[in-house]
């Protein structure tokens, strides 16, 4: 019994051995099978890629054939199930060389209606142009190009509440780049400077004068970008765009510079007016006789006695005197002068005498020296803007006239410093000084009068009144060039050509 038993288990462990060690290939060369879950929708195809299936298949499974039909395309290798009634089965997909198991498909038909689907979103987008709404495998898809970047906002708002029955391949129309590059040109104002759309980005071309008109214009096309819509596949990073760092490609030019144009010439015509008046008024009744003592005695050898005596006195002013006196003088001083400059640039006239008077130095040695009396002009023009005939002027005056002569020279002085704005052709009283003065002395002895008068009766009285009125007038003139004019100046001196 023992050798019954021993030999039949050492006969099971061999035939459980055997077909390892011998390879057989329904073990060893067995494929993993692909599992899928289909959710399709009756009436509704829906096409399935099965590139590792060979060209033969065979089709197994359970409940599958009252649930769909199945089309198989062998050069493409794609089913195509067609629902035909709601529920549940599985679909083998199998090798008959082999009898492989190569795909499993978990099909859950269900009966929903995508045309009703279809209908909602084609309501929901009716106000959208440019787009299409149609059934394609076992979805409702949303096809086509919109013009403006917000709308695609409410196309994917909609089509995401269907979750997996809708999808959109909606795209922005290059239709609208070209739109939005003519508002671009509108905008910057500039004929010179166009604007193409390419390959969403937009190009400026063109020329300017200045690099802040070229920086202005970029700007303005940047407010005017719209926002960027990233598709599907550059979302998942099937799609790498380069060199999309800027939707702007700023290739306006600055033109060159010109030369500069000549400086404008500029006539400054300056008048010098001072007008003065001066009365005097005296009377005088003087009667202060006067002693003169000269008496003197002088010893000499000549003589009896040889000393000399000798008196004398004099009486100076003994009559009376009386002095009535009206004086009254004006005058009337104009001083032009005119001088043609370049814009920008300082004009200077000197006209004054020199007024020599003597001096004695420390070691007493005497020299002449000089004090000017005259006028000092000194003007820079400068003209506002190109086009403008306005000319701002920086002027500075200085007027001095001789009062006295008598030992040093005593001179009144007159300095205007300003800055003002004048019209070519216009006058303007840059400055004035007005004065006025009025004296009046009673009983002033004169400076000659006697200290020890006999008695002294004088009366006296003088009324002094000093005006004066001091103002200075300029017209700047924009001339084409320095000889214009020139033919009025020769006519007025009568000068022959």
């Amino acid at each position: 019994m023992k050798i019954l038993l021993s030999f039949f288990l050492f006969f099971t462990f061999s035939f459980s051995i055997d077909p390892i060690s011998l390879g057989t290939p329904s073990f060893a060369k067995k494929k993993k099978t692909i599992v899928k879950y289909l959710s399709l929708s009756v009436g509704v195809y829906h096409d399935v890629s099965i590139p590792l299936a060979p060209s033969k298949i065979s089709l197994d499974g359970s409940k599958f054939r009252k649930l769909l039909k199945v089309r198989y395309n062998r050069r493409e290798k794609k089913l195509r199930l067609i629902p035909k009634r709601e529920g549940v089965g599985t679909l083998l997909i199998t090798n008959p060389a082999t009898g492989d198991v190569v795909y499993e498909f978990r099909i859950d038909v269900k009966k929903t209606d995508l045309y009703k689907v279809k209908r909602e979103i084609k309501e929901l987008l009716k106000e959208i142009e440019g787009i299409t709404i149609k059934i394609a495998n076992n979805k409702v898809v949303v096809d086509g190009q919109i013009l403006l970047p917000k709308d695609m906002n409410r196309i994917l708002s909609v089509v995401r509440q269907y979750g997996d029955l809708a999808t959109t391949f909606v795209t922005l129309s290059p239709v609208a780049q070209v739109k939005i590059a003519q508002y671009i040109e509108r905008a910057i104002g500039n004929p010179e400077v166009t604007c193409r759309a390419v390959n969403g980005r937009f190009i400026l071309k063109g020329y300017v004068n200045t690099p802040e008109e070229k920086k202005e214009a970029e700007i303005i096309a940047r407010a005017y970008v719209p926002d960027v819509i990233v598709n599907e596949a550059e979302a998942l990073g099937k799609i790498k765009k380069v060199g999309k760092k800027s939707f702007v490609v700023n290739l306006i030019q600055v033109r060159a510079a010109p030369p500069p144009a000549p400086s404008k010439i500029i006539q400054i015509n300056v008048h010098f007016v001072e007008l003065k008046k001066d009365y005097i008024k005296s009377f005088r009744f003087q009667w202060r006789p006067e002693l003169g003592n000269e008496t003197q005695v002088r010893f000499t050898n000549e003589g009896a006695g040889g000393v000399v005596s000798q008196i004398t006195g004099t009486i100076s002013n003994l009559l009376p005197k009386l002095n009535w006196a009206k004086t009254h003088g004006h005058a009337r001083v104009l001083q032009s002068s005119t001088i043609i400059v370049e814009d920008g640039q300082e004009g200077v006239i000197k006209s004054y005498t020199k007024v020599p008077y003597q001096t004695v130095n420390a070691d007493g040695n005497a020299s002449t020296s000089f004090v000017n009396v005259g006028i000092e002009t000194s003007v820079t023009p400068k003209i506002i803007g190109a086009r403008s005939n306005s000319i701002k002027l920086k002027l500075q005056f200085s007027v001095s006239s001789l009062v006295s002569n008598v030992g040093a020279p005593v001179t009144n002085n007159r300095d205007i410093k300003t800055q003002i704005i004048v019209r070519s052709g216009m006058s303007a009283a840059v400055g004035g000084l007005i004065s006025s003065g009025q004296i009046t002395d009673y009983n002033r002895l004169p400076a000659n009068a006697g200290k020890n008068p006999l008695f002294s009766l004088y009366a006296s009285k003088e009324f002094n009144r000093n005006q004066s009125q001091f103002v200075v007038f300029v017209t700047p003139v924009i001339k084409t060039s320095a000889s214009a004019g020139s033919e009025r100046i020769k006519r007025k001196f009568r000068i022959q050509n």
